[in-house]
């Protein structure tokens, strides 16, 4: 076993944890085998992190299928399951093997599949089988961290706060939302990190209101808001944090305003804890903002899950019946939208725990006038 397999089998807990964990579930499907083809589920069972691969989970062995070019990848991520490798196509190569099987009933990804991709696996397998829809097993299994993943998630929020941290002094007036966002992407790879976990968010005056605007070479003003919404990734694991400043001295409704956002933020954070509903920490944000009232501002839930994707299970929304587990990470970031007068956010990645929540992003939420 090379290092960087025995690293995976670290941060997996074990040989096959994850791997065994899915087998039971394959039971709940009534499916002899489950065929995994969201990559980030693939990674999360197997370790490989090339961009075309395809697992099969079977009752007693897992086969990962990928193509000539991820030979030696795979050959160095993979760890329980054989390798693969498919010269004439991967979803021609999978097919054939469960021909081959002659299993019954196989579970796939009915939310990642093509129309084109599922009449290719049916070409390949054969019309006996029955193919049904796994459920998001994967996805509910990887809600919950272990340790490997939470200390790169831990690594992953703190890069990004300190990222935050180093940038502040450059949003001045003249400085353009597309000069920040580039900094901060610069910094990120800097301070270790392989990327942002997605197109870094930088919007000024009435463009903070949009809740995912892209960054402009619009150039930041004096007596504007600023929301910056940024992430990082480290060995796969994602990161998401959104701070407001305001550029030159802030109004006293704007400074309500944020304080408000602040308090709804606690106030959905105080809510996270093993066995709530993730429905009762959307309710006490919004519950925090209509004291004011702000709620009707409040255009998006209060949070998601976040891992090895930036958006996972569970969602932090309305109606949302998930009970939070411990070793869940999930995002609070309540926000309000004001048209013509801008947007205010504020957003943590946080760990449940067996007593509630950790923080895992660091920066300082006191509100600046820069």
């Amino acid at each position: 076993m090379t290092l960087a397999q025995a690293k995976k089998v670290e941060t997996q807990g074990g040989p096959g944890t994850r791997l065994a964990r899915l087998r039971l579930s394959l039971s709940e499907l009534r499916a002899d085998a489950l065929l995994v083809s969201h990559l980030p589920n693939v990674r999360y069972l197997c370790g490989f992190s090339g961009s075309a691969g395809l697992l099969l989970v079977e009752e007693s062995k897992a086969t990962l299928f990928t193509d000539t070019r991820y030979t030696f990848q795979a050959r160095q991520e993979v760890v329980e399951a054989e390798v693969s490798i498919a010269k004439k196509g991967i979803l021609r190569a999978s097919g054939e093997l469960l021909r081959s099987r002659r299993h019954d009933r196989v579970g796939y990804s009915l939310s990642h599949t093509t129309v084109a991709e599922k009449q290719a696996l049916e070409m390949g397998a054969g019309k006996r089988i029955r193919w049904v829809a796994d459920e998001n097993v994967v996805e509910k299994l990887r809600a919950v961290k272990d340790a490997g993943e939470l200390a790169a998630m831990r690594e992953a929020a703190v890069l990004i706060s300190n990222v935050f941290q180093s940038i502040i002094s450059l949003i001045n007036p003249g400085v353009s939302e597309l000069e920040i966002a580039r900094e901060i992407e610069y910094r990120i790879k800097g301070g270790g990190g392989s990327g942002a976990s997605f197109e870094t968010i930088v919007a000024s005056g009435p463009r903070s209101a949009w809740a995912h605007a892209r960054p402009t070479a619009k150039r930041f003003s004096k007596s504007e808001l600023v929301v910056l919404d940024q992430g990082a990734i480290i060995r796969g694991y994602c990161s998401d944090m959104t701070r407001t400043v305001h550029v030159g001295r802030a109004s006293a409704k704007i400074k309500r305003f944020y304080h408000a956002v602040l308090e709804a933020q606690q106030a959905a954070k105080q809510a996270v804890r093993p066995g709530a509903r993730a429905a009762d920490v959307d309710k006490a944000a919004r519950a925090s903002l209509s004291t004011i009232p702000l709620d009707r501002h409040f255009t998006h839930s209060t949070g998601h899950g976040l891992g090895l994707e930036v958006h996972e299970m569970p969602r932090l929304g309305k109606g949302e019946q998930t009970a939070l587990l411990e070793g869940m990470v999930v995002t609070v970031e309540p926000g309000i939208y004001l048209e013509g007068v801008g947007g205010i956010r504020i957003e943590d990645d946080v760990v449940v725990t067996a007593k509630g929540y950790d923080d895992l992003t660091t920066a300082p939420r006191d509100f600046l006038e820069l």
